[in-house]
């Protein structure tokens, strides 16, 4: 095993991993890897023409990613790492580096060029070693990069589109990324697959053994540590959560070899990480190490990052950023008409929170920001994180009383017996109905490309979609299916109101129809959709709604549910399990409840495709007559 003693050398240190990309935390996680995540500042400006070689661009952009972390930890947290991992991912061709794209044109001009063609994908990754000397940092730095060849098939004007309108090209270096979607577009991978990812896991198991050879049992020399094991979480820590005395290092039991920049395959070994690590103290008594509550204090911090969310899109802080380059706290709180002091205090909370990036020119959005927190934005959460705000936020208030009694959040607080959270919007003034509507809509658009791909819906050429609201998922699916009509079935009121979120190209194959699903007749339909319906409902409802859908569906016709499928023991996913304490009357469902709810109204073939996005789906058909 050749990361057992690897691991064992880093257990008691303070890992950082100086990246806030999500696909790179959890490679390293999956190898028990236990780290802490602070986004390095360094902005990537450095002059491309002044490297011989686009891996040595990577390479010093790694480097002086992690060294900016180690510097700030040092100086501004007053608490020294031990190890700063950093790295960069990069895409060449022709020798030529491709950025992410700044919009869609963009995207596309890369993707064009890429089309056909082989080309690199360069990571270069910097292992920072640290010590604080007479409060001075010490730093020593091993790097080196890996090089994968990937081919991309020949690719058509319409799957060209198709990908850059899903949104994620926007984020990604070269415009891809072959870990989701964009692995649709990939006809060979030449090398380590994960480099293409974001961080080369085989090259980097090689060099921590270089690194870290493990001494020989009789010179091991037993030393009382005092701080912390390092913290296995994706999330960053306030000050106070990860203050510690200093590391004492056990120099003894480390031996650094010099290292060479270059290409080294190998295969690693995975090794678990462990909770509590023995440690044998001054008295050769072995005692258990206990890991510092990391989770137990997110948890406890989680309604301050809830809230500075909130109110950041509250004051349309992402507006004011969008396409501004950095701003000063100064200038932000100028075009805010607030404090310089409380709006200072609220971009470094941002920035903390990885929704703003900062360096010495002041605050700009973060990538995450720019695609779900503009208010304009075409997969824009604004409406919804103010909905959240506005009228989530203080339901939960009522929690405690609510569980006691077991009655609904909403009827604790409006005094509604039937505490029907969606009528109850849906009677408010024509402002209200707007923003709750925007709210749901902003939904839809996030998953709707998911439900619609979730699973081949080409057979079905008449749609139904029961409580369709705004029409997102509608007009995403007639945009991806060209023989598709659907029929957006809801409220009255709420038909009246879609205008303003019907997509600029629009398209008659979308129709219109009011009526309450729960009284009155349905439209006839190959297909059904419920989207987030059922688990509002209670089984009264689910009843008269699912014997209405199972009566005028025809022997082939299919019912397809989009709502969050909970795992066996109705644990997870979180989101779920929480939404449920708002206590309606009706309840989150495991897959194999769905499966048998939807079979006892006559829907056999019932397969469920867990989509990693908001909305899981489930695909059901009616079952053939035995007469």
């Amino acid at each position: 095993m050749v990361l057992n003693p690897v691991f064992g050398k880093l257990v008691n240190k303070r890992v950082v991993l100086a990246s806030a990309s999500p696909r790179r935390q959890e490679i390293l996680t999956n190898v028990g890897l236990r780290f802490e995540v602070v986004p390095s500042w360094f902005k990537e400006t450095l002059e491309k023409s002044s490297f011989d070689a686009p891996y040595k661009y990577a390479v010093e952009t790694a480097k002086q990613k992690a060294l900016e972390v180690a510097k700030r930890m040092h100086l501004k947290h007053l608490r020294t790492p031990d190890v700063v991992i950093g790295a960069d991912t990069i895409v060449t061709i022709e020798k030529q580096i491709l950025e992410k794209p700044v919009d869609k044109q963009d995207a596309y001009k890369m993707l064009s060029r890429l089309s056909g063609k082989e080309h690199s994908v360069f990571t270069g990754v910097a292992i920072v070693h640290c010590n604080s000397k007479d409060n001075q940092l010490e730093t020593e730095v091993t790097d080196f990069y890996e090089e994968t060849k990937v081919k991309f098939a020949e690719l058509s004007e319409e799957l060209l589109w198709e990908y850059i309108h899903s949104g994620e090209p926007m984020d990604k270096a070269g415009g891809y990324g072959i870990q989701a979607l964009g692995g649709m577009l990939v006809e060979y991978v030449h090398g380590d697959f994960l480099n293409v990812v974001g961080f080369p896991l085989n090259h980097f198991c090689k060099k921590l053994a270089e690194l870290y050879y493990p001494p020989p049992k009789h010179t091991i020399h037993h030393i009382k540590h005092d701080s912390i094991p390092s913290v296995e979480t994706f999330e960053i820590l306030s000050d106070t959560e990860c203050d510690s005395s200093d590391n004492t290092h056990c120099k003894d039991s480390k031996k650094l070899i010099s290292t060479a920049v270059g290409h080294s395959p190998g295969k690693c070994e995975s090794s678990t990480s462990l909770y509590n690590v023995p440690v044998e103290n001054q008295n050769g008594v072995i005692e258990n190490a206990t890991q510092f509550p990391s989770k137990l204090m997110e948890l406890l911090d989680g309604f301050r990052a809830s809230k500075a969310l909130f109110v950041a899109c509250k004051l349309k802080v992402f507006d004011v950023l969008k396409d501004k380059g950095a701003m000063t706290a100064v200038e932000v709180a100028d075009q805010l008409n607030a404090s310089v002091c409380g709006t200072e205090r609220l971009l470094d909370a941002c920035t903390a929170l990885d929704l703003l990036e900062k360096n010495h020119q002041g605050y700009s959005n973060a990538d995450l920001a720019n695609l779900y927190l503009i208010s304009d934005g075409e997969y824009s959460l604004h409406d919804y994180v103010l909905h959240c705000n506005d009228h989530i936020w203080p339901l939960y208030t009522h929690l405690e009383v609510a569980v006691k009694e077991g009655t609904s959040l909403n009827c604790r607080m409006t005094g509604n017996k039937a505490g029907d959270l969606f009528q109850d919007f849906y009677c408010q003034s024509a402002e209200v109905k707007q923003h709750f509507m925007s709210a749901m809509h902003s939904i839809a658009k996030v998953t709707a490309r998911d439900v619609a791909t979730a699973f081949d819906l080409s057979p079905f050429r008449n749609v139904c979609d029961l409580g369709g609201c705004t029409g997102a998922l509608a007009y995403e699916l007639v945009l991806l299916y060209p023989d598709m009509k659907v029929t957006i079935f809801d409220l009255p009121d709420i038909i009246a109101s879609v205008a303003s979120f019907q997509p600029s190209q629009n398209t008659t194959r979308v129709s219109l129809q009011s009526g309450d699903f729960f009284k009155n007749n349905i439209p006839e339909a190959d297909l059904y959709i419920l989207s987030r319906v059922l688990h509002d409902c209670s089984e009264e409802k689910i009843n008269t709604l699912l014997s209405k859908i199972s009566a005028v569906c025809k022997p082939g016709s299919a019912l397809l549910v989009a709502e969050i499928v909970l795992n066996e023991k109705r644990t997870s996913p979180a989101r779920a399990v929480l939404q449920a304490l708002s206590m309606t009357e009706g309840k989150q469902r495991s897959d194999m409840e769905y499966k048998q709810l939807l079979e006892k109204y006559g829907f056999t073939s019932v397969q469920t495709k867990i989509t990693g996005n908001l909305l899981d789906v489930i695909l059901c058909i009616k079952k053939m007559s035995t007469h």
